[in-house]
C-alpha cells in the first residue's frame, strides 16, 4: 500500500459495511434457532438485525488489524460487543421509557416489559460466550486479559448509567459540562471507544501502546460522538430512528439542557424544575417545545456542537500519537477518519 494516507471518509463507511458483515455473520453463531422461540430466542435477534452501523465491532476488529492482527482472530470479540451493546440497548430503551429504536418499536413496546428485561439479560450473558471461545485462536492468556477488560468495562458502563439514571431520580439539575464528560466517559466511552480499542491491542500481541492510552482517545472520540447524538436526537428523523425530542421527553440530563438550565432566571429554572420532576406520559408537548426553544435562544445548541467539534480535534492529535506510527492501511484510516465520521453519520 501507499505510504500516502488513504482517503479517510470512503474507508470509514468501506470497513464499517465489510466487518460489519463478518460480524453480524459472527453473531448467527451465538443467536441460535432454540426454543422457546416467540419467547425468547426470536426477540434476541430482532435489535441485532435491525441493522445498526457497527461502529464499536469495526473499531475493535480495525484496532487488532492495524497493530498486526488478523480478522480471524478479532471477529469473535466484536461479536461479543455487539450481543453486550444490544443486550444494554434493550434495557436502556426500558429504562428510558422510549418508544423507538431503530427505526421500529423498542422491544419492551412489542413483547412488554418482562419478557424485554428478559431478553436483555440473555443477551447480556451470552455475550460471554464468544469472548470464551477466543481461547481457540488466542490462547488463554490473551483470553483471559480480555475478559478482564471486559469485567472492568461493564463496570465503568453500570457506574455511568448509575449517575444518569440518579440525576433524573433525584431530579438534579446543577450540573455542568465537567458532570456530563465524566457520566459520558463512563457510560458511553468505554463501550463504545475504549474497550474496543483496548481489546484490540490485546489481541494484537505485538502491540506495545500502554493500554490506558487508549483512555483519553477513547474519551475525546466518543464524547463528541455522544453530542453529536444528543444533537441528532433534537432532528430526529426516520434515517435517525430515534423520536424527535426524545431525549426531553425522557427527561435525560444532556448537554444541552445543562446549557439553558445555567443561562435560565429565576421562573425558567422553576418551570424546568417542574418539568423534569413529571413523569414521562405527565410531560407536554407545549413544554417540551418550550424547552426546546429556550436552547435555540440561549445558544445551548451551538455551544454543544463547538464542544463536540473541539473534543474530535483534540482526538484526532491523539491518534497521531496513539497510531501514527504504525504502517499506513485501511484499517489505521478507519480509526483516523472516525473524528470526521462522527458529523456527517445520520
Amino acid at each position: 500500500m501507499s505510504a500516502a494516507a488513504p482517503l479517510t471518509p470512503g474507508v470509514v463507511n468501506q470497513l464499517l459495511g465489510e466487518y460489519g458483515a463478518l460480524t453480524r455473520a459472527a453473531l448467527k453463531e451465538y443467536l441460535p434457532e432454540a426454543r422457546p422461540s416467540r419467547y425468547l430466542y426470536d426477540l434476541l435477534r430482532i435489535y441485532p438485525e435491525r441493522g445498526g452501523k457497527m461502529m464499536r465491532s469495526t473499531l475493535c476488529i480495525a484496532t487488532a488489524k492495524a497493530f498486526g492482527a488478523s480478522t480471524e482472530q478479532s471477529v469473535r470479540t466484536a461479536a461479543a460487543i455487539e450481543l453486550l451493546h444490544n443486550a444494554l440497548l434493550i434495557h436502556d430503551d426500558i429504562q428510558d421509557e422510549s418508544e423507538l429504536r431503530r427505526g421500529a418499536e423498542t422491544l419492551h413496546q412489542l413483547y412488554e416489559v418482562p419478557l424485554a428485561i428478559n431478553a436483555g439479560d440473555a443477551l447480556c450473558l451470552m455475550s460471554l460466550r464468544p469472548l470464551l471461545d477466543n481461547r481457540f485462536e488466542l490462547g488463554s492468556s490473551r483470553s483471559l486479559r480480555i475478559l478482564e477488560e471486559a469485567q472492568r468495562m461493564a463496570i465503568e458502563s453500570a457506574e455511568g448509567q448509575a449517575l444518569e439514571l440518579g440525576w433524573q431520580f433525584d431530579n438534579v439539575l446543577e450540573l455542568d459540562a465537567s458532570n456530563y464528560l465524566e457520566m459520558v466517559l463512563k457510560k458511553t466511552c468505554w463501550l463504545a471507544t475504549i474497550y474496543p480499542m483496548r481489546v484490540g491491542a490485546i489481541i494484537a500481541r505485538g502491540a506495545q501502546q500502554p493500554l490506558d492510552r487508549f483512555i483519553h482517545f477513547g474519551f475525546l472520540l466518543g464524547a463528541a460522538f455522544q453530542i453529536q447524538d444528543d444533537l441528532l436526537n433534537l432532528y430526529a428523523d426516520n434515517v435517525y430512528g430515534k423520536e424527535l425530542n426524545g431525549d426531553l421527553w425522557e427527561g435525560k440530563r444532556t448537554l444541552m439542557l445543562m446549557h439553558v438550565w445555567q443561562h435560565a432566571d429565576a421562573s425558567g429554572r422553576r418551570r424546568i424544575k417542574r418539568i423534569m420532576s413529571e413523569e414521562r406520559q405527565a410531560r407536554s408537548g407545549v413544554d417540551i417545545h418550550w424547552l426546546r426553544r429556550r436552547m435555540d435562544r440561549y445558544g445551548s445548541i451551538r455551544y454543544a456542537r463547538q464542544l463536540a467539534h473541539a473534543l474530535a480535534g483534540a482526538a484526532s492529535v491523539e491518534f497521531e500519537r496513539l497510531y501514527g506510527h504504525l504502517p499506513e492501511s485501511d484499517d489505521k484510516a478507519f480509526v483516523r477518519g472516525l473524528p470526521t465520521w462522527v458529523f456527517e453519520r445520520t
